[in-house]
């Protein structure tokens, strides 16, 4: 099933994505490095971090990818999981639960509702599996302009948690 939203459409991801994913994801790097953001997701570039590659790959296939699509341009891409990454010292809900691993966006279409599609998106899905809880984890640092984000889109701050030095924060939204 597609969505359009804002002209964007979301469709599944698969394998052929991965390439637009570890760009996106890239371009998410450098655009954070030249605001002087070096902390969230570091310097080196998604796509040559040990492990980089491989873990777009696992998002492709073993989880639920989405991809944002603006005039057939891939923009944006969000991955849905049952619970959160088991390397993340995050515990499992204690309910059924959808998990957003992954949410990014191309910069170069900013302020578009890109990321807010997504987690609607998202968000459907949960519901249409049956499912009243979704959540997501993020960088809390920054002086919490992310954590800011998904409160815009409906999610309420739960847990705070350190994964080695770097600052995190658990959201929840209910969509039952």
């Amino acid at each position: 099933m597609n969505d359009t939203t804002h002209d964007i459409r979301i469709r599944p991801g698969g394998p052929e994505d991965v390439g637009g994913i570890l760009r996106m994801l890239d371009s998410a790097v450098a655009w954070m490095n030249a605001r002087g953001n070096t902390e969230q997701w570091g310097t080196t570039p998604y796509s040559q971090r040990p492990g980089g590659v491989a873990r777009v790959e696992r998002y492709t296939t073993e989880n639920v990818p989405y991809v944002a699509e603006l005039d057939g341009v891939p923009v944006g891409a969000l991955v849905l999981d049952s619970g959160p990454s088991p390397q993340m010292p995050i515990a499992p809900a204690g309910e059924p639960e959808r998990y957003v691993r992954l949410l990014v966006s191309d910069r170069r279409y900013a302020g578009l509702g890109i990321g807010a599609a997504l987690l609607d998106r998202a968000a459907e899905e949960t519901r249409r599996a049956g499912v009243e809880l979704l959540r997501v984890d993020c960088w809390a640092g920054g002086g919490g302009e992310l954590v800011a984000f998904y409160e815009r889109n409906g999610f309420a701050p739960t847990e705070r948690f350190l994964s080695e030095d770097w600052p995190g924060q658990v959201l929840a939204r209910r969509v039952g």
